[in-house]
């Protein structure tokens, strides 16, 4: 006789469900103690383990509640419980991996909750406890938080006290007051709706109980509490009814409450400006918005990994923002995950809330659905700037212990709702408003992904390059930056210390305007801004070690060396001469366009960027300006040699200037791995950077070709070695070869085997003084150019500067 196969009995998913969420925390606590040598890269380090305590705490109290539930009530739904533990572990080694303190008196919580919940498991299925005396349960939960007003703490300090209790232990009453206003609507609508189908005598007692907690929770500004009161309300009065226009009188409702109080509470209109523009005062008012969605955006798709990210970063990041600490460490998939899980909850509640065997638990089963699922939107909407920021908790997940045991009771409610599979459900008057809401559920947690999703793949690259982002400045302490070094690799910028410790050091401080700098506080600026991908590991590594390196350690590989066209032996002489005059020096082989010094003065020292930083920001010399690519200034009368080399005459035409203006690329932004300024434009006033005059000089010295500038060599990869990175221009013919060699040769200086010239140009009463000069045409060396800007009328001291730099750069 054939054996029949019969189907996994309820106990059996639930075990094999729990069995998984324990296998997935268990190595989830593994990531977390082993979190510090993966950011260190070393074993030399001291790991992480008292989270462990918290998975044990967990794994009894769990393992304890699924042998009573299996015992107790074995024909319960057996996703509930697999659920709500992973949830729950999930919260507890988060919140132990952000705070450890927190995260013991969140796993002792669990223990009362899991206690709650085994001694609620006594309750007879059919509830009627709760049903009979529902004005007493939710009397007592109105006078419990209106005693708040007098006796109400708060254990962080803060201002609102929602919290009674002392000696390190603390219950705030509007948690459990949200299921029992969910108890008193479900016994009062099942006890009246089919005795009294008028709308307005049905409503007048609830709406007055539900306006009365409102109330008491406006006094005490805890105005997220209140949102969900009136959604509960609206909700459950909604499924019983099915009456569309409860829907819209309580939207219109909510609206005018949130106008009322966008004018009335400052905290309102705090949370309101900071959800429509974030972006207007990121360090202030949105300041913690704004890290949640860096933190959303530094985790992208597949997370920084359990203890690698900085979710601390986020204020309150244990309790309100919970979820964008997920997020960082665990990535859109974690958090997809997550959101899975809610949607499966909703699921199961819904469908424990069509077999109910009666109206009153299925309004009771209805609105715990409800709650737990809305409540979720609601805080994940606030921490994506999906929805304005209410500052409730995460279900299962948040810190909080009366926010966990809340969860465990609605969890416990609807398991005993859930146990009596054998008896017939309810008839089912208005199956259409029950579909609305879990498609409005379902709806907002499809939301929910969308827009973590937004922020996490599509925002999260130029997130995460804005200068409040201090994660970048946390991984520059554990991954080394790669160095900057001159054209004979002596170096420039290093990167000195240890794993954890790593500090940025500049060799050659004078050339601080053009390097610029990368500091926690102030950003980066200059080559360390425009090469930053190289210089992270981001770029250049390849794609195979790059994943291998997020996946391991939540970083990128240890940066690359950079080689510029700079000599360092050029640019120390190029310093010295411009000395303590305000001004640029740019020399460049005329023939290659490689820039050989470039400076700039006033120049500052970014090794002391923290000390003088603010300063320099406010200084009017301008030191943090890099003169020879962003300095604009007026050319004057040094155009006319440019004028003379074309053959324009004395009075040339204003069409045969602009053609030959934008040959010289003096209406084209030079192309370079550095913040350049941009162009001027052809219809305005003309204005050349010194680096636009030195490439137009090249052109005298160099048969009349106008180089591509290159500053940048070289990279050097663990692979193939030192890369050459090519110009990101192509040389162009701006000046007829024969016409280049007559104007060069016309301003040869006697005795000297190179060219110059002075000239002057005005603004603003300020006068510039500029110095051109190249080496000749027959010159058998390498042909140069250099030119010399400086800030004041003295053309003897620009032309002795651009003389010496020169005779520097031809010596053998």
């Amino acid at each position: 006789m054939k054996s029949v196969s019969l189907p996994h009995s309820s106990h059996q998913i639930q075990n094999r469900l729990l069995q998984l969420t324990a296998v997935f925390l268990f190595f989830y606590s593994v990531i977390l103690t082993l979190a510090p040598a993966a950011r260190s890269r070393s074993w030399a380090v001291a790991l992480a383990w008292s989270h462990w305590l918290g998975f044990v705490i967990w794994a009894a109290a769990i393992g304890i509640a699924a042998f009573q539930l299996r015992r107790r009530l074995p024909d319960s739904d057996p996703y509930l419980l697999p659920i709500a533990a992973l949830l729950s572990g999930w919260g507890i080694l988060t919140i132990w991996r952000l705070d450890p303190a927190f995260g013991l008196r969140q796993a002792l919580w669990l223990i009362v909750s899991i206690a709650v919940f085994l001694a609620g498991l006594r309750l007879a299925p059919e509830l009627r406890l709760l049903r009979r005396y529902k004005y007493v349960w939710l009397s007592g939960g109105l006078l419990l938080t209106a005693l708040t007003l007098i006796f109400g703490t708060n254990p962080t300090g803060g201002v609102e006290r929602l919290w009674l209790g002392c000696c390190g232990v603390y219950f705030q009453p509007s948690e459990p007051l949200k299921l029992l206003l969910i108890v008193y609507l479900a016994a009062y609508l099942a006890d009246h709706l089919p005795l009294n189908v008028r709308l307005v005598p049905l409503l007048f007692p609830i709406t007055l109980i539900t306006g009365i907690a409102s109330l008491l929770l406006l006094a005490q500004h805890d105005l997220g509490t209140a949102f969900i009161f009136i959604y509960l309300f609206t909700i459950t009065l909604f499924v019983a009814s099915g009456k569309k226009r409860i829907l819209w009188i309580s939207l219109a409702g909510l609206i005018l409450a949130g106008l009322a109080g966008y004018f009335l509470f400052d905290v309102v209109r705090l949370r309101i400006d900071a959800w429509l523009n974030p972006w207007l005062d990121p360090s202030g008012r949105s300041y913690q918005i704004v890290q949640s969605l860096l933190a959303i955006a530094n985790g992208g798709i597949f997370g920084r990994g359990p203890g690698l990210g900085s979710p601390g970063l986020v204020p309150v990041a244990i309790s309100d923002f919970v979820y964008s600490a997920i997020a960082e460490e665990t990535g859109l998939m974690g958090t997809v995950a997550l959101l899975a899980l809610v949607g499966l909850l909703v699921s199961r509640g819904m469908r424990i809330t069509l077999r109910a065997p009666d109206q009153y638990r299925r309004f009771l089963a209805a609105g715990l659905t409800a709650y737990l699922g809305a409540q979720t939107i609601l805080i994940i909407g606030g921490n994506i700037r999906l929805l304005p920021l209410t500052g409730v908790t995460l279900p299962f997940i948040s810190y909080g212990g009366s926010s966990l045991l809340t969860a465990f009771i609605a969890l416990l409610l609807l398991q005993l709702i859930s146990s009596q599979p054998e008896e017939e459900a309810a008839p089912l008057p208005n199956p259409g408003s029950y579909s609305f809401l879990t498609a409005f559920l379902c709806l907002g947690l499809f939301s929910a992904a969308l827009a973590t999703g937004w922020w996490a793949v599509w925002r999260g690259p130029d997130l995460l390059l804005r200068t409040d982002n201090a994660r970048r400045s946390i991984a520059d302490r554990y991954v080394k930056r790669g160095s900057l070094f001159d054209r004979q690799e002596i170096p420039i910028t290093i990167t000195s210390g240890a794993s954890g410790s790593y500090q940025r050091q500049y060799l050659y401080p004078d050339l601080g305007p053009i390097i610029g700098y990368t500091n926690p506080t102030f950003g980066q600026a200059g080559l360390e801004s425009s090469l930053d991908p190289y210089l992270r590991g981001l770029q250049g590594n390849p794609s195979s070690l790059t994943w291998f390196d997020h996946i391991l350690y939540g970083q990128p590989p240890p940066g690359l060396d950079i080689r510029l066209s700079l000599e360092l032996t050029l640019q120390r002489t190029a310093d010295t001469q411009l000395g303590k005059y305000a001004g640029a020096v740019v020399l460049l082989n005329a023939q290659t366009g490689e820039i050989l010094a470039m400076a700039s003065h006033p120049t500052f020292d970014p090794n002391l960027l923290d000390q003088e930083g603010p300063g320099l920001a406010k200084d009017p010399s301008t030191p943090l300006l890099d003169r020879p690519a962003q300095g604009m200034y007026p050319p004057g009368n040094i155009l006319d040699i440019f004028n003379r080399a074309a053959g324009l005459g004395s009075i040339p035409l204003q069409s045969s200037v602009e053609n030959l203006y934008a040959a010289l690329g003096f209406y084209t932004t030079p192309q370079l791995r550095l913040p350049v300024a941009p162009a001027t434009l052809q219809s305005g006033p003309l204005r050349l950077s010194p680096l636009q005059m030195a490439l137009a000089c090249a052109a005298l010295s160099h048969d009349g070709v106008l180089p591509a500038p290159r500053l940048v060599m070289a990279v050097k990869t663990p692979v193939q070695g030192w890369v050459i990175l090519p110009a990101l221009g192509q040389p162009v013919q701006a000046l007829s070869e024969s016409s280049a060699r007559a104007t060069a040769s016309s301003l040869i200086i006697p005795g000297q085997p190179f060219w110059g010239v002075r000239g002057k140009g005005v603004e603003a009463q300020k006068t510039i003084t500029w110095y051109l000069a190249g080496t000749l045409p027959n010159w058998q060396g390498t042909p140069l150019a250099v030119v010399v800007a400086l800030e004041a009328d003295n053309p003897p001291v620009a032309e002795a500067v651009g003389q010496a730099i020169l005779n520097a750069a031809i010596q053998p």
